[in-house]
């Protein structure tokens, strides 16, 4: 089975990886992507610093959400690719689930009720609404 693990640092991206090493059944035979995604500075910023500092910042900022998942996959056993996109972030999630392949998406959730979604969107709501991959939330 090919899964993706959406990831961004949070507490909710570490619920979502104990779960994951709670369930043996997902790590029998299956093909590991970590993915994250960072959100795209203000084009004026990009301007004032330069492609290749902002490059670079969006490499180190990704490694900084990747590095320690990897590691704790790693501890349990699982080796997993990873890969990482600028951009709307639920967008951008769900473009690479699909075009990828992949057979299922796990991601955390910060679990808010229907109002605080209604008022602040979410990025689990987005996703679940625009890919096409079936997506497991673990909140």
């Amino acid at each position: 089975m090919k899964i993706l693990l959406a990831v961004d640092g949070s507490p909710y991206t570490k619920k979502m990886l104990a779960y994951l090493a709670t369930h043996e059944l997902f790590a029998q035979g299956s093909d590991f992507t970590v993915f994250t995604v960072q959100p795209a500075l203000p084009p004026r910023a990009r301007a004032a610093v330069g492609k290749e500092i902002v490059e670079q910042y969006y490499a180190d900022e990704a490694e900084k959400v990747i590095a320690p998942v990897t590691k704790f996959l790693l501890r349990h056993g699982i080796n997993a690719k990873s890969n990482w996109k600028v951009g709307p972030v639920s967008e951008a999630i769900a473009k690479f689930a699909e075009s990828e392949k992949f057979d299922m998406l796990i991601m955390g959730s910060h679990g808010h009720g229907v109002l605080a979604n209604l008022v602040m969107g979410s990025v689990a709501t987005k996703v679940l609404a625009s890919c096409s991959v079936p997506v497991l939330l673990v909140r």
